[in-house]
Order: C-alpha cells, then structure tokens, then sequence
C-alpha cells in the first residue's frame, strides 16, 4: 500500500483500523488532512511494528473507529 488519501477516504476504506501514513498534510490546527498510506491493520502493535520495520521520514498514526468510553489517550 503506498496510495495518499484523505482522512475521509481512510476512514471508509479502513472502518476500525490502525494506519501508519509518511508525510501526512496538517492544519493550521495539527489536524492530519490526508498522507501516503504505508500500512493498516485491526491491531495496533502491528502497526507500531511495520513503523519500525520501515523507518518512515516524517510519519503519523490514525484510528479510524471509535474510542472506548474507558481509554485515556496520550498526546
């Protein structure tokens, strides 16, 4: 997978998933606009793990399903 997307395209093809994308576009307000795809998978850890394997320049992570009621997230 090496295709840019939107956040919209990402969060249709990818329901529920984890992506790991290169050289995402932000806004003003550090929000991810659209980024060249390199991975995704249903599990986190492999994600962390194919970012590690490929070493991506500039590079960030996106979950496309809903945050439990119970999960803190860290910035």
């Amino acid at each position: 997978m090496n295709e840019i997307l939107t956040i919209q395209e990402m969060e249709t093809q990818f329901r529920a998933e984890w992506i790991l994308m290169e050289d995402p576009e932000l806004t003003p307000q550090m929000e991810i606009k659209h980024g060249r795809v390199l991975y995704h998978s249903k599990n986190r850890d492999d994600v962390y793990q194919k970012a590690i394997e490929l070493r991506p320049k500039h590079s960030a992570y996106y979950y496309t399903g809903q945050a439990p009621d119970n999960m803190v997230i860290v910035l």
